[in-house]
C-alpha cells in the first residue's frame, strides 16, 4: 500500500489516510488479511506524528475495516468489504465540491468535463473512464426488441 499524503491540504492528515484505506477497501485493492505498514514506518516515511497514524488506524479498526493484531500490526479485516461504503458514495462528496468550484467559476459542463478527463489521464484512467462512458452510454441506448441485435436498424 503507497499512501499519498498531502500535509498542505486543507483536508486533516489522518482523514487522508480514512479514506485512502476506505477507498482501498471498497475497490478490493487492499485485500483481507493484508497487513498495513505500521504506525512508526507511516510517521517517518511521510514525516508525520505517529498519533496521528494511530488515530486513523483506531477509527478504520472501529469501523470493522481493520484489526489489530497484538504484537504483528494492523491487517484488513474479514468482511471488510461488506462494511465498506460503495465507492461511488466515497467519490461522489469530492465531485460534488468539484461541480460547485466549476459553477462558481461559471465554466461549462464541457469545460469541467475536459479538465476532469486530464485529471484521470495523469492517473493514468482516461482510457478507463471513455471505455466505462462508451459503455455506459451504450447500454443506456433504447434496443428496439422486435429487431435482430446485429442489425444495423438498431440504435
Amino acid at each position: 500500500m503507497h499512501f499519498s499524503i498531502h500535509t498542505q491540504d486543507s483536508q486533516p492528515i489522518y482523514k487522508q489516510i480514512v479514506e485512502q484505506v476506505r477507498r482501498w477497501v471498497a475497490s478490493g485493492s487492499a485485500q483481507v488479511g493484508e497487513e498495513l505498514p505500521s504506525v512508526r514506518q507511516l510517521a517517518q516515511l511521510h514525516a508525520i506524528n505517529p498519533m496521528t497514524v494511530s488515530k486513523a488506524y483506531c477509527l478504520l479498526e472501529a469501523e470493522g475495516l481493520l484489526e489489530r493484531r497484538r504484537g504483528m500490526g494492523m491487517f484488513v479485516r474479514a468482511g471488510s468489504v461488506l462494511a465498506a461504503p460503495c465507492p461511488a458514495d466515497l467519490l461522489r462528496p469530492s465531485l460534488q465540491s468539484a461541480a460547485a468550484h466549476a459553477a462558481q467559476l461559471g465554466w461549462t459542463r464541457a469545460q469541467a468535463l475536459e479538465l476532469f478527463d486530464e485529471c484521470l489521464a495523469a492517473q493514468g484512467l482516461a482510457e478507463t473512464a471513455m471505455v466505462h462512458a462508451a459503455v455506459t452510454a451504450d447500454a443506456a441506448t433504447p434496443r428496439n426488441p422486435d429487431i435482430p441485435t446485429d442489425s444495423p436498424l438498431q440504435p
